[in-house]
């Protein structure tokens, strides 16, 4: 129990603490004027939600997207179209993160939407790809077994295919996370704000405080999420 607590409660508490700790210490011991106006609490707080709006809604879509494709190309009839389809997704994940902001910035502009649908588009790929590994690499005799016994496909989908595939769809989804963090730090190019506010501003004004508060929070969010996925993926792998 106090192991669980430990790990599901405190540590995530810990990460938590440390990110406020910065921020605080950040914003009531500026080094100079320009430092007090760029780090205020509601810039800091401005910026987090905007990441984290950034995060979830470019997430929630990925993966509903990504698993859902992931499991209709690992059907028997589109397997070699689930071929093709991983090895584009594997080209496509080697494609720069700020490639990808640029690229819609041209077709599609500025702002908040630009950068959650290319956000949306770059996190669907890990999760598409495990999905479609996970769920192909099931062993055969497995399914025929399952068919022997009479189950549809849909229910071997359900209790077979997917519970096995599990921990591999999580673990790209995890891998998605922190992708989709990091990236989102470059959204502010595009006008989607996040903790790229933050940096690029200290990178204007040269203040090393501003930009260190920026990267920090932002890559303890990416700690905070990995680690928590990271839990999730522990408790399937055993199960």
């Amino acid at each position: 129990m106090l192991r669980t607590l430990f790990k599901w409660v405190v540590v995530p508490l810990l990460i938590v603490a440390l990110g406020a700790v910065i921020v605080v210490y950040s914003v009531n011991n500026p080094t100079d004027s320009l430092v007090a106006r760029s780090l205020t609490y509601s810039n800091v707080f401005k910026a987090l939600n905007e990441h984290l709006m950034l995060m979830f809604v470019s997430m929630g879509g990925a993966i509903v997207v990504g698993i859902s494709i992931g499991i209709m190309l690992s059907r028997p009839k589109l397997y070699y179209l689930g071929r093709g389809v991983e090895n584009i997704v594997n080209v496509g994940q080697t494609i720069p993160s700020l490639a990808i902001l640029a690229l819609f910035f041209t077709i599609l502009g500025l702002g908040f939407r630009v950068a959650v649908f290319a956000l949306f588009l770059y996190s669907i790929l890990p999760i598409l790809r495990n999905t479609f590994a996970g769920i192909t690499s099931v062993d055969d005799s497995i399914i025929e077994s399952a068919k022997g016994m009479g189950m549809s496909p849909f229910r071997i989908l359900k209790k077979i295919e997917l519970p096995i595939a599990y921990p591999i769809i999580i673990a790209g989804i995890r891998t998605a996370v922190v992708i989709n963090v990091g990236a989102a730090v470059l959204a502010t190019f595009i006008g989607g704000g996040g903790f790229g506010d933050l940096i690029v501003t200290g990178l204007s004004v040269r203040r090393d405080m501003v930009i260190f508060t920026g990267a920090s929070i932002a890559a303890l969010t990416a700690i905070l999420f990995d680690y928590i996925i990271g839990q999730v993926e522990n408790k399937l792998v055993k199960w």
